[in-house]
């Protein structure tokens, strides 16, 4: 049932194989929030030639296509299409300002193995104003959801937002904190402040893990069915962090990058700690 009013969830598609499985993922998700998919491709043709109208109508199959896609993959839901005038960071950006959720594929990575700078991808999982998730495979997300945090204020709003996704899905919750090793207890500190700060969070499962932070979480991502975290992390001055990066790149699983306001600089909340800077 959708809800009124409810913010819609935004997939950008580009026509690649990769595009649709973000429409697939992308349908299921706004059904189980009961609200409208928005299809999205960006159309930018340099001049006015008579190559244009052609390359009009092939951008609106693209959204035809995939409309029709989420249609028949999930019955039931609301789709609706745009084709959009402009680069397609910039428009995916300007539609996150109010979706609930983005997706997008990972249609850079078919290509070339890698996120090179100022591809849509790495656009989006960076400056969106919403959580943008990061869709992988053709199977949706059916094993435990995991937090990836680091006691920072990012990593607090990862694990809410995790939390909110066990419960729609019905899976297990997991909270992972990657620390050096003889880091432990100040690693079991984080976790508790962490925690302490997501009220009404059923008790998650702890991982405590040892080693190089982004090694460690590609790894954890392999047995996870989605895997949250925020961006840039403790200490990031809102770049985009090594270890985000690392799972954009080489995530074993749906990946979402949960944005957020930001703290002012040199203020803490409960649950921020700058001794573990596990996004930076």
């Amino acid at each position: 049932m959708q809800i009124p009013n409810q913010p819609p969830v935004v997939v950008g598609v580009d026509g690649t194989a990769a595009g649709l499985v973000a429409v697939r993922l992308a349908a299921r998700e706004a059904v189980s929030r009961g609200t409208q998919l928005t299809v999205v491709h960006a159309f930018t043709w340099p001049g006015t030639g008579a190559e244009w109208a052609p390359a009009r109508r092939a951008a609106s199959h693209v959204v035809d296509e995939a409309v029709a896609t989420a249609k028949r993959s999930t019955p039931g839901a609301d789709v609706r299409g745009q084709l959009v005038d402009g680069p397609a960071g910039r428009v995916l950006r300007k539609f996150s300002r109010t979706a609930a959720l983005l997706v997008v594929g990972t249609d850079d990575l078919a290509r070339t193995g890698r996120v090179p700078p100022g591809s849509t991808l790495l656009e989006a999982a960076t400056q969106a104003w919403c959580p943008v998730l990061v869709a992988r495979g053709p199977r949706p997300p059916s094993a435990r959801v995991l937090a990836a945090v680091d006691g920072s204020g990012p990593s607090v709003l990862a694990l809410r937002f995790a939390a909110g996704e066990a419960r729609r899905r019905g899976l297990p919750l997991a909270v992972a904190l990657v620390v050096a090793e003889g880091g432990e207890t100040a690693g079991e500190r984080v976790l508790d402040e962490v925690i302490a700060a997501v009220p009404d969070l059923p008790p998650p499962h702890r991982e405590l893990l040892i080693g190089t932070p982004a090694t460690v979480l590609v790894r954890a991502s392999r047995r996870a069915g989605l895997i949250t975290l925020g961006p840039r992390g403790a200490g990031g001055a809102g770049r985009f962090g090594s270890v985000a990066y690392e799972l954009l790149r080489r995530g074993g699983c749906a990946t979402v990058f949960v944005h957020g306001r930001r703290d002012p600089a040199g203020k803490s909340k409960p649950g921020h700690s700058t001794n573990h800077a596990l996004l930076r």
